[in-house]
């Protein structure tokens, strides 16, 4: 029996201090939500975890530019729309004044509305999103994954030669030519539209491709990080326990030394 020296109480306390700190961890992982509170708690899992982090930020940042060529796309295949429909009216503008029967005011007349829709297609032509030329003939370069690595979108123009024939300004509704070369357009402005739908199929799917990607890497994360909320509040429970205990048990170990004064009474 010493004095100085309280072996249990020593022990006491250093299993005190160890069901605390676990105590303590096990209370910050349930209110933070995550099982690495430090990096300490997992470093390899941590650092796998935060690459995927900042993936699944590059791809955020994928999909917002998908969308912006989406609504691109989107943008250029109403004008072509409004294109193809202009130039239908011009064919039938173009057959109408073949008409033997008509009068030089009535072709005149099919001449002013035919020189208005051919300003109206060289309009359209000028058209731009967000400062990008929608018809410059040129392919816009889309960012489609988390590497930076892009693909080409089909270009359109109006400035094609079918078309640039029909916008023409010596060309006119009496033109001989006037119907197979606005049919050409039809054709060739049909074309662009066509490579328009390609692009905004292609880039729907890639949105598709990067979102099922995003929840995957999310997925995986939370495999890593997040923490189980009934796995951690039995464990919760059991060092509150212990904690409880072992505060009652250094107490008593306290006590102990106290025994030694019944022999020197």
């Amino acid at each position: 029996m010493v004095i100085n020296t309280n072996m249990g109480a020593n022990s006491a306390a250093r299993l005190l201090s160890e069901s605390t700190g676990r105590l303590n961890k096990a209370l910050t992982r349930l209110a933070s939500g995550s099982k690495i509170v430090s990096a300490a708690d997992d470093a390899a899992g941590l650092a796998v975890a935060s690459k995927f982090d900042a993936q699944i930020s590059r791809n955020r940042g994928v999909q917002n530019n998908l969308t912006s060529a989406l609504s691109y796309s989107q943008t250029q295949d109403g004008f072509l729309q409004k294109v193809g429909k202009a130039l239908d009216r011009m064919s039938e503008l173009a057959t109408l004044a073949q008409d033997a029967t008509k009068s030089t005011n009535d072709k005149a007349n099919y001449a002013t509305e035919f020189s208005d829709l051919k300003s109206y297609i060289s309009d359209i032509g000028t058209k731009g999103f967000n400062g990008v030329s929608l018809f410059s003939g040129s392919g816009l370069a889309v960012t489609k994954d988390s590497d930076g690595n892009t693909w080409t979108l089909n270009a359109s123009s109006l400035n094609a030669v079918d078309v640039t024939s029909v916008i023409a300004s010596a060309f006119a509704v009496t033109s001989s030519s006037a119907v197979s070369t606005i049919s050409s357009a039809i054709e060739n402005v049909a074309t662009h539209r066509a490579k328009v739908g390609a692009n905004i199929q292609r880039l729907q799917f890639t949105q598709e491709q990067v979102s099922v990607l995003n929840e995957n890497l999310a997925a995986s994360v939370s495999r890593i990080k997040d923490v189980d909320v009934a796995e951690e509040s039995t464990q919760f429970a059991r060092y509150n326990i212990l904690v409880q205990s072992g505060t009652a048990m250094l107490a008593q170990a306290n006590l102990l030394p106290q025994n030694s004064l019944r022999l020197l009474s």
